[in-house]
């Protein structure tokens, strides 16, 4: 139903749109210099999967190839990279636009920001699946949520609302998972959390400003998740956990990360948001891995590394900053 890397976000939230982009302004304090009246707004969403009735943003160069494919018909931006934009792209220049697009995301998805306990779970006795799966106990499952054939899901575990299990997956014990599509044969260790808000938000003197996140998880076919393991929902993208990949325990996943397939991901490793992991890549233990970057596939990250730039393909690195594992020993002698 959804590919490795699919785009289809916000699945589970609702869309409370269309808006008219003339009252989305007015909405968030920003002045309608274009007298834009007439576009109707339908959703929000990242640069790639943007259509013709979307509005996305651009606040970095790094995207900058991104944003000159878009599709959506507006674009929260800066003057300086307004020109990377295609001329059908209606520019919305702000000085902060992450700051911009939670405010304008919030009109869309309100209910994105909170991130309070179901309600809506049931002890699994009381429910279809007390038949179909076989589970400890204490046990709770919320509403749409779907479970396929020869599931185990350990004691004091709590499914929430939102929730699609493929089949033959393993759900340890004092597990938390919620907005989140967890695809055949993965097992998930106990402690694990799942599908929770990032840790998006503005610093403010009075009261920081939350980010709203409409991703979900994505966790596709033959993986495991270590104990204690957390990986973030995302914010204006999905997580995803690539094929055939092993978390070890206490792993941290932060939003919006790609993990390819085949990866090794050793304990205490924490990825910062919005990073994309190539394919067959091994990670060692206590290594820390920086926001917004590429790591190529059979790629090599020593234990305690961290790393701060673009790791091209069939590469092993080693230390702070991460840098070449040669050159690491040579200097490290």
């Amino acid at each position: 139903m959804f590919d490795r890397y699919s785009i289809m976000l916000n699945p589970f939230f609702k869309n409370v749109g269309p808006h008219s982009i003339e009252k989305l302004l007015s909405k968030i304090d920003i002045k309608n210099k274009e007298s834009l009246k007439r576009d109707k707004i339908y959703n929000v969403t990242d640069l790639p999967s943007a259509s013709k009735k979307d509005l996305t943003f651009f606040h970095s160069k790094n995207y900058a190839s991104l944003a000159s494919k878009t599709k959506a018909s507006y674009c929260v931006t800066t003057e300086s990279l307004s020109q990377f934009l295609p001329n059908a792209c209606k520019k919305i220049i702000v000085k902060n636009v992450l700051l911009t697009m939670a405010k304008i995301t919030a009109e869309f998805y309100p209910k994105s920001i909170v991130d309070d306990f179901d309600e809506t779970v049931k002890d699994i006795s009381k429910t279809p699946f007390k038949k179909k799966v076989k589970h400890g106990r204490n046990i709770l499952i919320g509403k749409n949520v779907k479970i396929g054939k020869n599931c185990l899901i350990g004691h004091n575990t709590i499914i929430e609302k939102n929730v699609f299990i493929g089949s033959n997956c393993s759900i340890g014990s004092n597990v938390i998972i919620r907005n989140t599509i967890v695809k055949d044969n993965v097992s998930i260790l106990d402690g694990c959390v799942i599908g929770k808000k990032g840790f998006g938000f503005f610093p403010n003197q009075k009261r920081n400003i939350r980010y709203p996140h409409i991703g979900i998880v994505i966790i596709n076919d033959n993986c495991e998740i270590g104990c204690g393991s957390t990986i973030d929902r995302g914010s204006l993208s999905n997580t995803v956990i690539g094929k055939n990949t092993y978390l070890d325990n206490q792993v941290h996943i932060a939003h919006n990360n790609k993990i390819g397939d085949n990866c090794i991901i050793a304990g205490q490793v924490g990825f910062a948001g919005s990073s994309f992991l190539g394919n067959n890549v091994m990670i060692g233990g206590q290594a820390g891995i920086s926001g917004h970057l590429k790591i190529g596939n059979n790629v090599h990250i020593g234990g305690g590394s961290g790393v701060i730039n673009d790791i091209s393909d069939n590469t092993k690195v080693m230390g702070y900053p991460a840098k070449n594992l040669r050159e690491f020993i040579k200097n490290n002698r």
